[in-house]
Protein backbone atom coordinates (compact mmCIF):
# COMPACT_ATOMS: atom_id res chain seq x y z
CA UNK A 1 0.00 0.00 0.00
CA UNK A 2 0.83 3.60 -1.21
CA UNK A 3 1.83 6.20 1.66
CA UNK A 4 0.66 9.81 0.09
CA UNK A 5 1.00 13.60 1.84
CA UNK A 6 -1.64 16.54 1.30
CA UNK A 7 -0.76 19.73 2.43
CA UNK A 8 -2.79 22.72 2.59
CA UNK A 9 -2.57 25.25 -0.64
CA UNK A 10 -4.85 27.22 -2.34
CA UNK A 11 -5.86 24.72 -4.68
CA UNK A 12 -6.03 21.63 -1.87
CA UNK A 13 -8.62 23.63 0.12
CA UNK A 14 -12.58 23.99 -0.24
CA UNK A 15 -14.57 25.66 2.24
CA UNK A 16 -18.05 23.73 0.59
CA UNK A 17 -18.51 20.12 -0.09
CA UNK A 18 -19.63 20.03 -3.62
CA UNK A 19 -19.89 16.65 -5.36
CA UNK A 20 -18.71 18.25 -8.73
CA UNK A 21 -15.22 19.73 -6.83
CA UNK A 22 -12.19 17.76 -8.94
CA UNK A 23 -10.15 15.41 -6.27
CA UNK A 24 -6.58 17.03 -5.43
CA UNK A 25 -5.86 13.82 -4.62
CA UNK A 26 -6.64 9.97 -5.91
CA UNK A 27 -5.60 7.43 -4.17
CA UNK A 28 -6.63 3.26 -3.74
CA UNK A 29 -8.32 1.69 -0.84
CA UNK A 30 -6.14 0.89 1.86
CA UNK A 31 -4.09 3.56 1.10
CA UNK A 32 -2.57 5.92 3.93
CA UNK A 33 -3.03 9.85 3.80
CA UNK A 34 -0.89 12.42 5.83
CA UNK A 35 -2.93 15.19 5.66
CA UNK A 36 -2.32 18.66 6.99
CA UNK A 37 -5.13 20.98 7.39
CA UNK A 38 -5.34 24.43 8.59
CA UNK A 39 -7.59 25.61 11.48
CA UNK A 40 -11.36 26.32 10.62
CA UNK A 41 -11.10 29.65 9.71
CA UNK A 42 -7.86 28.55 7.47
CA UNK A 43 -5.31 30.86 9.15
CA UNK A 44 -2.04 31.20 8.53
CA UNK A 45 -0.76 32.66 11.45
CA UNK A 46 -1.53 32.23 15.16
CA UNK A 47 -3.13 35.11 16.88
CA UNK A 48 -0.99 37.11 18.58
CA UNK A 49 -3.76 38.66 20.63
CA UNK A 50 -7.10 38.05 21.02
CA UNK A 51 -9.54 38.98 18.18
CA UNK A 52 -6.41 39.51 15.82
CA UNK A 53 -7.39 38.46 12.13
CA UNK A 54 -4.62 36.87 10.98
CA UNK A 55 -4.16 36.41 6.84
CA UNK A 56 -6.44 33.29 5.59
CA UNK A 57 -6.26 31.19 3.05
CA UNK A 58 -9.78 31.34 1.78
CA UNK A 59 -10.61 35.01 2.52
CA UNK A 60 -13.85 35.23 2.82
CA UNK A 61 -14.69 31.78 3.89
CA UNK A 62 -18.51 30.48 3.57
CA UNK A 63 -17.43 27.55 5.94
CA UNK A 64 -14.20 25.45 7.30
CA UNK A 65 -11.57 25.77 5.74
CA UNK A 66 -11.01 21.62 4.65
CA UNK A 67 -8.03 19.67 2.74
CA UNK A 68 -9.64 17.72 0.13
CA UNK A 69 -11.13 16.36 -1.68
CA UNK A 70 -9.87 12.90 -1.95
CA UNK A 71 -10.87 10.41 -4.31
CA UNK A 72 -10.44 6.77 -3.18
CA UNK A 73 -10.55 4.11 -5.90
CA UNK A 74 -13.52 1.70 -5.86
CA UNK A 75 -15.84 4.12 -3.68
CA UNK A 76 -19.19 3.94 -4.87
CA UNK A 77 -22.71 4.24 -3.95
CA UNK A 78 -23.86 2.01 -1.38
CA UNK A 79 -20.17 1.20 -0.21
CA UNK A 80 -18.45 1.95 2.89
CA UNK A 81 -15.74 4.19 3.17
CA UNK A 82 -13.94 3.09 6.28
CA UNK A 83 -11.64 6.00 7.46
CA UNK A 84 -9.07 4.41 10.21
CA UNK A 85 -7.51 7.23 12.10
CA UNK A 86 -3.60 6.49 12.96
CA UNK A 87 -2.56 9.29 14.51
CA UNK A 88 -3.66 13.03 15.14
CA UNK A 89 -1.07 15.65 15.58
CA UNK A 90 -2.09 19.45 16.70
CA UNK A 91 0.23 22.43 15.99
CA UNK A 92 1.40 24.49 18.39
CA UNK A 93 -1.02 26.86 18.99
CA UNK A 94 -4.97 27.21 19.31
CA UNK A 95 -7.45 29.33 20.35
CA UNK A 96 -11.53 29.24 21.59
CA UNK A 97 -14.03 31.97 21.08
CA UNK A 98 -17.22 32.64 22.94
CA UNK A 99 -20.03 34.38 22.64
CA UNK A 100 -21.15 34.86 19.35
CA UNK A 101 -24.49 35.84 19.04
CA UNK A 102 -27.00 32.76 19.22
CA UNK A 103 -30.27 31.36 20.62
CA UNK A 104 -27.63 29.73 23.28
CA UNK A 105 -25.71 32.65 24.32
CA UNK A 106 -29.03 35.16 24.36
CA UNK A 107 -30.19 32.05 26.60
CA UNK A 108 -27.49 32.68 29.27
CA UNK A 109 -27.36 36.21 28.76
CA UNK A 110 -24.41 36.52 26.53
CA UNK A 111 -26.20 37.64 23.35
CA UNK A 112 -25.28 41.14 23.71
CA UNK A 113 -21.80 41.31 24.61
CA UNK A 114 -18.48 41.57 22.81
CA UNK A 115 -17.38 37.75 21.85
CA UNK A 116 -14.36 36.33 24.17
CA UNK A 117 -11.35 34.23 23.15
CA UNK A 118 -8.75 32.59 24.79
CA UNK A 119 -5.84 31.53 22.80
CA UNK A 120 -3.98 28.37 23.43
CA UNK A 121 0.06 27.52 23.50
CA UNK A 122 -0.30 23.24 23.08
CA UNK A 123 2.61 21.19 24.18
CA UNK A 124 2.24 17.78 22.24
CA UNK A 125 5.15 16.14 24.44
CA UNK A 126 3.31 16.75 27.81
CA UNK A 127 -0.17 16.84 26.27
CA UNK A 128 -1.32 19.99 27.55
CA UNK A 129 -3.07 23.05 26.56
CA UNK A 130 -2.44 26.51 28.69
CA UNK A 131 -4.62 29.54 27.52
CA UNK A 132 -3.43 33.05 27.99
CA UNK A 133 -5.55 33.31 31.57
CA UNK A 134 -3.08 30.86 32.90
CA UNK A 135 -5.73 27.83 32.66
CA UNK A 136 -4.31 24.06 31.22
CA UNK A 137 -6.30 21.39 29.98
CA UNK A 138 -5.47 18.34 28.55
CA UNK A 139 -5.25 17.45 25.00
CA UNK A 140 -7.34 14.92 22.85
CA UNK A 141 -7.14 15.97 19.65
CA UNK A 142 -9.36 15.14 16.67
CA UNK A 143 -11.16 16.28 13.81
CA UNK A 144 -14.34 18.04 13.58
CA UNK A 145 -14.82 17.72 10.09
CA UNK A 146 -14.47 13.95 8.17
CA UNK A 147 -17.27 14.30 5.34
CA UNK A 148 -18.67 13.66 1.85
CA UNK A 149 -20.19 15.81 0.07
CA UNK A 150 -24.43 14.97 -0.48
CA UNK A 151 -25.07 13.70 -4.02
CA UNK A 152 -27.29 17.13 -4.44
CA UNK A 153 -25.67 19.20 -7.40
CA UNK A 154 -24.86 22.13 -6.33
CA UNK A 155 -22.08 23.54 -2.86
CA UNK A 156 -23.35 22.68 0.27
CA UNK A 157 -22.15 24.26 3.68
CA UNK A 158 -19.97 22.50 5.54
CA UNK A 159 -21.70 24.01 8.84
CA UNK A 160 -24.19 21.21 9.44
CA UNK A 161 -23.61 17.31 10.17
CA UNK A 162 -26.16 15.06 7.69
CA UNK A 163 -27.02 11.70 8.61
CA UNK A 164 -25.47 10.80 5.37
CA UNK A 165 -21.70 11.99 4.46
CA UNK A 166 -21.22 13.54 8.11
CA UNK A 167 -19.38 16.25 7.83
CA UNK A 168 -19.13 18.49 11.04
CA UNK A 169 -19.55 15.71 12.93
CA UNK A 170 -17.97 16.92 16.03
CA UNK A 171 -17.36 14.09 18.51
CA UNK A 172 -14.69 14.03 20.37
CA UNK A 173 -14.38 10.29 21.08
CA UNK A 174 -12.86 10.07 16.83
CA UNK A 175 -9.30 10.31 18.41
CA UNK A 176 -6.61 8.39 17.03
CA UNK A 177 -7.42 4.89 16.73
CA UNK A 178 -10.66 5.35 15.99
CA UNK A 179 -12.27 4.04 12.69
CA UNK A 180 -15.14 6.43 11.32
CA UNK A 181 -17.70 4.46 8.96
CA UNK A 182 -19.10 6.70 6.22
CA UNK A 183 -21.64 5.32 3.50
CA UNK A 184 -20.14 6.66 0.60
CA UNK A 185 -22.52 9.02 -1.28
CA UNK A 186 -20.51 9.80 -5.11
CA UNK A 187 -18.49 8.30 -7.05
CA UNK A 188 -14.63 8.37 -5.45
CA UNK A 189 -16.31 9.25 -2.17
CA UNK A 190 -14.27 12.78 -2.28
CA UNK A 191 -13.34 13.32 1.17
CA UNK A 192 -12.92 16.38 2.91
CA UNK A 193 -11.30 16.63 6.17
CA UNK A 194 -10.47 19.62 8.98
CA UNK A 195 -11.27 21.61 11.71
CA UNK A 196 -9.12 20.56 13.95
CA UNK A 197 -9.46 20.66 17.77
CA UNK A 198 -6.65 19.85 20.08
CA UNK A 199 -9.35 19.42 23.43
CA UNK A 200 -13.35 19.82 23.28
CA UNK A 201 -15.92 18.41 25.57
CA UNK A 202 -19.15 16.62 24.46
CA UNK A 203 -21.56 19.72 23.25
CA UNK A 204 -19.03 21.92 22.22
CA UNK A 205 -20.83 24.54 24.29
CA UNK A 206 -19.46 27.73 22.79
CA UNK A 207 -19.55 26.90 19.50
CA UNK A 208 -15.70 26.06 19.36
CA UNK A 209 -13.31 23.72 20.67
CA UNK A 210 -9.51 24.60 21.11
CA UNK A 211 -9.69 25.21 17.20
CA UNK A 212 -6.15 24.42 15.40
CA UNK A 213 -3.79 23.21 12.69
CA UNK A 214 -3.61 19.56 12.73
CA UNK A 215 -1.84 16.64 11.34
CA UNK A 216 -3.51 13.56 10.37
CA UNK A 217 -2.40 9.68 9.58
CA UNK A 218 -5.18 8.22 8.22
CA UNK A 219 -5.62 4.85 6.00
CA UNK A 220 -8.64 4.67 3.37
CA UNK A 221 -10.41 1.69 2.92
CA UNK A 222 -13.76 0.46 0.99
CA UNK A 223 -16.02 -1.94 2.76
CA UNK A 224 -19.54 -3.41 2.29
CA UNK A 225 -20.37 -5.78 5.10
CA UNK A 226 -20.82 -3.34 8.13
CA UNK A 227 -23.11 -4.16 11.06
CA UNK A 228 -25.24 -0.85 10.74
CA UNK A 229 -26.68 1.63 8.06
CA UNK A 230 -25.59 4.83 8.71
CA UNK A 231 -22.48 6.88 10.30
CA UNK A 232 -21.05 4.51 12.94
CA UNK A 233 -17.83 4.66 14.52
CA UNK A 234 -15.32 1.87 16.34
CA UNK A 235 -13.01 4.21 18.74
CA UNK A 236 -10.90 3.68 21.58
CA UNK A 237 -13.72 4.23 24.36
CA UNK A 238 -16.17 1.83 21.95
CA UNK A 239 -18.75 1.27 19.73
CA UNK A 240 -20.24 4.81 18.29
CA UNK A 241 -23.69 5.38 16.71
CA UNK A 242 -25.07 9.04 15.59
CA UNK A 243 -28.00 10.81 15.35
CA UNK A 244 -28.12 14.38 13.01
CA UNK A 245 -32.20 16.53 13.22
CA UNK A 246 -33.02 19.73 13.62
CA UNK A 247 -35.04 18.47 16.62
CA UNK A 248 -33.34 17.31 19.67
CA UNK A 249 -35.62 14.09 20.01
CA UNK A 250 -35.37 12.88 16.65
CA UNK A 251 -31.53 12.83 17.13
CA UNK A 252 -31.42 11.01 19.90
CA UNK A 253 -33.90 8.72 18.72
CA UNK A 254 -31.64 7.92 15.20
CA UNK A 255 -28.31 7.11 17.45
CA UNK A 256 -30.36 4.78 19.81
CA UNK A 257 -32.02 3.28 16.74
CA UNK A 258 -28.78 2.37 14.79
CA UNK A 259 -27.35 1.30 18.30
CA UNK A 260 -29.87 -1.19 19.13
CA UNK A 261 -29.49 -2.57 15.77
CA UNK A 262 -25.72 -3.20 16.43
CA UNK A 263 -26.46 -4.63 19.18
CA UNK A 264 -28.77 -7.21 17.44
CA UNK A 265 -26.25 -8.50 15.22
CA UNK A 266 -23.31 -8.30 17.97
CA UNK A 267 -25.06 -10.24 21.15
CA UNK A 268 -27.65 -12.00 18.49
CA UNK A 269 -30.93 -10.59 20.47
CA UNK A 270 -34.04 -9.69 19.01
CA UNK A 271 -34.53 -6.54 19.54
CA UNK A 272 -37.00 -5.95 22.53
CA UNK A 273 -33.51 -7.35 24.28
CA UNK A 274 -31.17 -5.45 22.56
CA UNK A 275 -33.44 -2.56 24.05
CA UNK A 276 -33.29 -3.76 27.54
CA UNK A 277 -29.51 -4.60 27.82
CA UNK A 278 -28.50 -1.36 26.50
CA UNK A 279 -30.07 0.58 29.32
CA UNK A 280 -27.69 -0.26 32.04
CA UNK A 281 -24.57 -0.52 29.59
CA UNK A 282 -25.03 2.22 26.37
CA UNK A 283 -24.23 6.51 27.03
CA UNK A 284 -26.03 8.86 25.20
CA UNK A 285 -24.34 11.64 24.84
CA UNK A 286 -25.23 15.33 23.10
CA UNK A 287 -22.16 15.48 20.64
CA UNK A 288 -22.69 19.28 19.98
CA UNK A 289 -24.92 21.92 19.90
CA UNK A 290 -23.04 24.47 17.75
CA UNK A 291 -24.12 23.78 14.28
CA UNK A 292 -28.15 24.47 13.80
CA UNK A 293 -28.42 20.51 14.00
CA UNK A 294 -28.00 18.55 17.32
CA UNK A 295 -25.58 15.80 17.63
CA UNK A 296 -26.34 13.14 19.62
CA UNK A 297 -24.03 9.85 19.66
CA UNK A 298 -24.62 6.58 21.47
CA UNK A 299 -21.50 4.89 23.03
CA UNK A 300 -21.32 1.31 24.08
CA UNK A 301 -17.82 1.46 25.79
CA UNK A 302 -15.81 -1.14 25.74
CA UNK A 303 -15.84 -4.29 27.70
CA UNK A 304 -19.34 -3.27 28.98
CA UNK A 305 -20.78 -6.24 28.32
CA UNK A 306 -18.82 -9.59 28.71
Amino acid sequence: MTEHRLDPAPDTVTDVFSPARKPVLTVDAGDTVVVRSLDASGCLERQEKPGDKPPTMINPSRGHCLTGPIEVRGAEPGTVLAVRLKALTPGDWGWTLAGKDNALTRRLGLGDGPPTWLLWELDNEAGTGTNDRGHTVGLAPFLGVIGLPPAEPGEHSTIPPRPVGGGNIDCRELVAGSTLYLPVTVPGALLCVGDGHAAQGDGEVSGTAIECPMTTEMTLDVVTDVPVEGIHAETPAGRITFGFNEDLNEATADALDAMVTWMQALYELDRATALALASPSVHLRVTQVANGVWGVHALLPTGAIR
